[in-house]
């Protein structure tokens, strides 16, 4: 039987549901359809965590903090970061007033699972969901893997320690029946990962992001690679076994495939201290929402943000500032 490292399903729905429909009225005037209390902090020192300085979040990050910086005359810094679980320590810690995360991290640290176990974390709110992110294992051609099962005995870049992407290794390898114990792991971001794989240390590498990667885009310079599905028994377990996964597809011309590769793919948040006022967040959130054909330059990934689409996927209740500018926008918060 598989050991799953993480559920999340009716129960979890309901817990979110319930914090959001139980969430008290927030200093600055949050309704209790929102993200419960908020605090007082203004928006004028914003500090954004996002990942690698070679990911997308990185991309993405730096557009938004020039945007906050010249439209809310906010004081702003990106943080390059180890992604989700590192951001998610920042935003409980009070390092960082903005912070990418993927869902699957997110559930974690409300549930107190994997990375936070036993310790669960509070006030994490979302101003939205805004692409998905896409599970994105290669090979060196020169290896010869074509399957997740193909990685027995590989030397395997799973990502950094506890981050988004080594929690996505894991669960991939877990829903084919295979482990650490399996392979070779080695913990490397994605700059790293792609080094060694041109180097020919590195027979394969998880990869979780927008696409493309401009790590693997770069990769492919210089070193013939394969996009390695996942698909089959594997993939109906993760999408079974895990809500915030869904059926993705890195399409062919990508990277160096000709062909559509079928993979699954997890929605990314940007959450917001609960420290930021119902005010302060609505500011932050009219500031980039307005300027969405900025965002969408910052990269191709980030194409795919849209008011539509600004709650789907969210595995914790809103602010209550980002609340308000939506509905002003005629967006259903259901």
């Amino acid at each position: 039987m598989r050991n799953q490292t993480l559920r999340l399903g009716g129960a979890l729905a309901a817990s979110a549901l319930l914090l959001t429909a139980c969430g008290g009225g927030s200093e600055e005037g949050g309704n209790a359809e929102g993200g419960g209390d908020v605090g007082d902090m203004d928006a004028e020192f914003i500090t954004i965590a996002t990942g690698g300085s070679s990911g997308v979040y990185y991309q993405v990050g730096a557009t938004m903090a020039d945007i906050l910086a010249e439209t809310i005359d906010a004081d702003t810094s990106v943080q390059a970061t180890g992604a989700s679980a590192e951001n998610i320590n920042m935003i409980s810690d009070g390092d960082a007033e903005l912070a990418f995360t993927m869902g699957d991290a997110t559930v974690q640290a409300v549930e107190g699972t994997g990375p936070f176990e036993d310790d669960p974390r509070e006030g994490l709110l979302a101003i939205a969901a805004l692409y998905p992110n896409t599970v994105q294992l290669v090979a060196t051609a020169d290896s010869g893997i074509e399957s997740v099962e193909d990685l027995a005995g590989a030397n395997v870049a799973v990502g950094d320690v506890g981050s988004g992407v080594e929690l996505n290794a894991q669960m991939v390898l877990d829903a084919y029946g295979m482990s650490y114990e399996d392979l070779n792991e080695d913990y490397l971001s994605y700059a790293e990962a792609t080094d060694q794989m041109a180097n020919g240390h590195i027979d394969a590498a998880f990869v979780t992001s927008g696409l493309p990667n401009p790590a693997l885009t770069e990769l492919g310079t210089s070193t013939d690679f394969v996009v390695v599905p996942i698909d089959g028994e594997g993939a109906e377990n993760l999408l079974t076994d895990y809500d915030f996964f869904a059926e993705d597809v890195v399409p062919g011309g990508t990277y160096l495939q000709e062909e559509d590769v079928p993979t699954v793919g997890v929605t990314n948040h940007l959450i917001a201290t609960a420290d930021l006022s119902e005010d302060a967040v609505y500011e932050i959130t009219a500031a980039l929402f307005d300027n969405l054909d900025r965002i969408h330059g910052s990269h191709a990934a980030a194409e795919q943000i849209t008011l539509e689409t600004v709650t789907e996927g969210l595995v914790v209740p809103m602010h209550p500032g980002a609340e308000r500018y939506f509905e002003e926008q005629g967006v259903s918060l259901d």
